[in-house]
C-alpha cells in the first residue's frame, strides 16, 4: 500500500485536494443555509380559538429577529367587487347599526397594545388583531354594504378575506410582507373560514421588496385608509 502511494503520489495529492475542496464547499453551504435561515423573515397569520368568523386573527413572528409592524391591511372580496382597508389602527367607535350583530368575543381595546397594531413584535411573540367578524363588519360598514345582522343582504355575498402584514425585519432597509387569504363559506350556522393555502405567503424577494417600498411611500403620502370597487349597479 505504501509503495503504491509512493508510486502514485501525484494522483493521491490531487485526490486529497479535491476531497478537501468538497468538504469546504459543503461546510460553506451549511454556513450559508444557516445564515439565510436567520436572515429570512417568517410571519404566520392564522385563526385562533375558533374556525368561523368569531375566530381571532393571530399574527406570529417566527423569525430569528424582531419585526416592526408598519401596516395591517384587510381585503374583503365580494360578489360585487372588493374592499381594501388599512386596519392598523383600532376602530374607536362601533357603528350603531352593527352594534347588535357583534358578539362580545373581542378583548377590550384597553387591554391591547395601546390603540394601534403598529409596533415591534419580538421573535417568538404573537398578537391578535381582533376577530375576523370585527374586520368583516368594519370593511362592510366603511364600504356602505347593507348588512342583515352579521351577514350581508341577500343580493351580495362575501367570498374571501385577505390579511396582509407589511413590516420591517431587523436591519433590512426595505419592508417585507406576509399575506394569507380565507374563503368565507356561508352556512346555516353563519360562516366558516377556510384558508386558501396551508401556509402564509411572504414577499421577501428583491423585486417584491422594491414594490412594497413604493407602496408604503404612496400610502404615507396619500394617507391611505380605504379603497372600494363595489358595483351597486351590477345585476
Amino acid at each position: 500500500m505504501i509503495e503504491w502511494i509512493k508510486d502514485n503520489q501525484a494522483v493521491v495529492s490531487v485526490g486529497v485536494s479535491i476531497a478537501t475542496l468538497l468538504i469546504w464547499i459543503i461546510y460553506a453551504q451549511l454556513l450559508y443555509l444557516g445564515f439565510r435561515r436567520q436572515r429570512t423573515p417568517r410571519m404566520l397569520i392564522n385563526r385562533g380559538r375558533k374556525k368561523d368568523l368569531d375566530a381571532l386573527c393571530i399574527i406570529s413572528n417566527m423569525s430569528q429577529e424582531a419585526i416592526y409592524v408598519e401596516y395591517v391591511l384587510a381585503k374583503l372580496e365580494t360578489s360585487r367587487g372588493t374592499v381594501v382597508m388599512d386596519v392598523t389602527e383600532f376602530e374607536q367607535e362601533v357603528p350603531e347599526e352593527h352594534e347588535n350583530s357583534r358578539k362580545q368575543v373581542s378583548i377590550p381595546h384597553q387591554e391591547l397594545h395601546e390603540n394601534t397594531r403598529q409596533g415591534p413584535l419580538l421573535s417568538g411573540e404573537y398578537m391578535h388583531i381582533g376577530t375576523f367578524r370585527d374586520l368583516v363588519l368594519r370593511l362592510a360598514y366603511e364600504a356602505g354594504i347593507p348588512m342583515h345582522g352579521s351577514l350581508p343582504d341577500a343580493d351580495i355575498e362575501f367570498t374571501c378575506l385577505t390579511i396582509e402584514l407589511i413590516a420591517l425585519y431587523g436591519p433590512e432597509p426595505r419592508p417585507v410582507n406576509a399575506r394569507r387569504s380565507f374563503y368565507i363559506k356561508s352556512n346555516e350556522d353563519g360562516a366558516t373560514l377556510v384558508p386558501t393555502s396551508w401556509n402564509t405567503r411572504h414577499g421577501i424577494s428583491l423585486v417584491s421588496r422594491r414594490r412594497l417600498s413604493k407602496m408604503v411611500n404612496e400610502m404615507n403620502e396619500t394617507n391611505f385608509y380605504m379603497s372600494s370597487t363595489i358595483d351597486w349597479d351590477k345585476s
